[in-house]
């Protein structure tokens, strides 16, 4: 029985869809309500550049518009949030396969006013049994970064099916089949194609049509592209997805899914096998919690490192007055900076797989150990990396991947990130079963102390072990605020995602901005190693040059992230940011 049962709503027309989709509008399959010029013209007079969109009973923020509407049709025809966030998850599955998946692996967190609960669920993926410490090392004892990337031992045992499933089973009010049918239709039928989806597989063709299997889904017969404004279709896939509607979720590990994907990891040399794959249970966990200027702070626990140090920086930026130091200041980026280097050096040392090895979680959430680490920060003056090793929590112990957020009024929200982590994965199709295989093996530590594609450094507790989850940035967040779910975010964006998440939080908490703005406005980020502030465009050259000055490099690269947002007002109204550097991201009202 259901734990959570959301009442009918009534049927509404939607409200409002992001202006950001307005450039992928090429799919007549559903109409969108845009922003009138007036109402533009109206948020600028008042101070609100970035205007979100509204609803009174609910609202969804997706990557990919065709999900945000099939979510918006389950919560207007009575489904609850988690029965929307499902539904989406396997919808993203077929239209964005270069990271909504099932063939990966992911977090979500569910928020329940009404039992006052909030809970993790852990669908990442596991190394399979055979998997051994140095197995993507050379002969040299040195990293080797094509094996844990592009073959098919790069892939741990996906956990997306499972995950969504006891998701779907535990607090959502469809039955499986009811969900999947949208993904089905749009697999079997096919989808009219945006840009973004026909650029992606032009950049990524050299890579994907290496395999048969691959070039097979995503290439024209002829070897030829795709283009926006072209039907896509998936047939294998859609007979996938109908096998584990017919079946249920263990059909894909130990059905006849689980047999293609064994056949094509027996035919490269892969290490995954049928046992792996009928061995593979998600679980549930208790998210990482803190609080920060009185509000309430939910995200992920380990294997993500996303929740220890999101309340680790908080914790340390707690003691700043940062709403007078004003937003994006050399002073602010300055603290942040300070921040985000200590909790990534010890998300170096500290960080894995509590399964497998002691994280000092409770000494690096704490106040006590922030009040330390802020205590080494000076306010005039860059602290150089190699200055800064892991600290010592242990005294205080008593670039693709796809989020959404989803709230209703029943008090639910729903708080998901899911990967296969690089655009594509492996790059590798199971061949006769149309996705894409992860590629998340290269998220463990190859050889501790190695970086990874993302630049991180692993450590022991983060080495290759079998059935082994790896660590991971993905950061699933709910904020609450005298008991009431108050802001749900999360972001893609590989390293990235921990500080992109932060500042969606910092811009509606300590700027009080109002989400579209909090999701739109330019980010910064440090990770410690490299020793730089990497930042996006829109910070004022003045303020680069202050920095500079302090000692801090600092770097401008492309955009970060993509932090799908829901903000829910003190009177109850549902607003919704879609992240503009998505341009298929979505929010939509009910």
């Amino acid at each position: 029985m259901p734990r959570f049962i959301a009442p009918a709503l009534p049927a509404r027309r939607v409200i409002a869809l992001s202006v950001f989709c307005l450039t992928t509008a090429v799919s007549a399959t559903f109409s969108m309500a845009f922003s009138t010029p007036a109402l533009a013209q109206s948020a600028i007079l008042e101070g609100e550049r970035f205007h979100p969109q509204v609803g009174e009973h609910a609202m969804v923020a997706t990557s990919h518009y065709l999900a945000s509407q099939i979510a918006h049709d389950v919560l207007e025809g009575g489904g609850n949030a988690v029965d929307a966030a499902v539904t989406a998850g396997f919808a993203l599955a077929v239209t964005q396969p270069r990271s909504g998946n099932i063939g990966g692996g992911g977090f979500m967190l569910i928020s329940d006013e009404k039992s006052d609960k909030v809970i993790a669920i852990d669908y990442r993926e596991k190394a399979p049994a055979a998997a051994y410490e140095t197995m993507f090392q050379n002969e040299q004892g040195e990293a080797v970064s094509e094996l844990s990337r592009y073959t098919h031992n790069a892939s741990g045992v996906p956990g997306t099916v499972a995950g969504l499933a006891l998701a779907l089973d535990k607090y959502g009010t469809l039955t499986l089949p009811q969900a999947l049918a949208p993904a089905i239709k749009l697999a079997d039928e096919g989808f009219v194609i945006p840009p973004r989806f026909a650029e992606g597989l032009d950049e990524a063709q050299d890579r994907l049509k290496q395999w048969d299997s691959t070039r097979k889904v995503f290439y024209k017969p002829d070897g030829s592209l795709y283009r926006a404004g072209e039907r896509f279709r998936q047939p294998d896939l859609a007979a996938t997805l109908k096998r584990i509607a017919d079946k249920g979720p263990r059909e894909f590990y130990e059905g006849k899914t689980a047999e293609l994907i064994a056949t094509e990891m027996k035919n490269h040399g892969g290490l995954m096998t049928a046992k792996d794959l009928a061995g593979y249970q998600p679980t549930i966990r208790e998210p990482v919690h803190g609080t920060y200027r009185g509000y309430d702070i939910y995200a992920m626990s380990p294997p993500s490192s996303g929740g220890a140090h999101i309340v680790q920086m908080l914790n340390i930026l707690e003691g700043y007055d940062i709403h007078a130091m004003g937003f994006n200041s050399a002073r602010t980026i300055h603290v942040m900076s300070e921040a985000m280097k200590r909790a990534y050096a010890d998300r170096a040392e500290y960080l894995g797989d509590t399964d497998f090895v002691d994280v000092p979680l409770k000494g690096i959430t704490s106040k006590a150990y922030a009040e330390e680490l802020r205590a080494q920060i000076d306010l005039d003056h860059a602290t150089p990396s190699k200055e800064i090793a892991a600290g010592h929590p242990l005294p205080y112990e008593s670039n693709e991947t796809t989020h959404f957020s989803i709230a209703d009024d029943s008090g639910l929200a729903v708080s998901n990130t899911y990967t296969i982590n690089f655009s594509y994965g492996s790059g590798i199709v199971v061949d006769g079963a149309g996705f894409l295989l992860n590629n998340e093996m290269d998220d463990f530590s190859a050889k501790p102390g190695t970086p990874n594609a993302y630049g991180l450094i692993g450590g022991e507790a983060n080495k290759v072990e079998p059935e082994k989850r790896m660590l991971s940035s993905m950061t699933p967040t709910i904020v609450k605020k005298d008991g009431k779910n108050f802001l749900v975010t999360g972001s893609p964006g590989g390293s990235r995602i921990i500080t992109t998440t932060l500042q969606v939080v910092m811009n509606v908490i300590d700027h009080g901005m109002n989400i579209q703005s909090a999701v739109s406005a330019p980010r910064i980020h440090d990770q410690w190693l490299p020793d730089e502030i990497r930042i996006e465009d829109g910070i004022s050259p003045d303020t680069i040059a202050l920095l500079e000055a302090m000692g801090h490099k600092v770097s401008q690269q492309e955009a970060m992230g993509a932090a799908q947002s829901i903000l829910i007002e003190d009177d109850g109204t549902f607003t919704g940011g879609a992240d503009p550097r998505r341009s298929t991201s979505s929010a939509m009202g009910l």
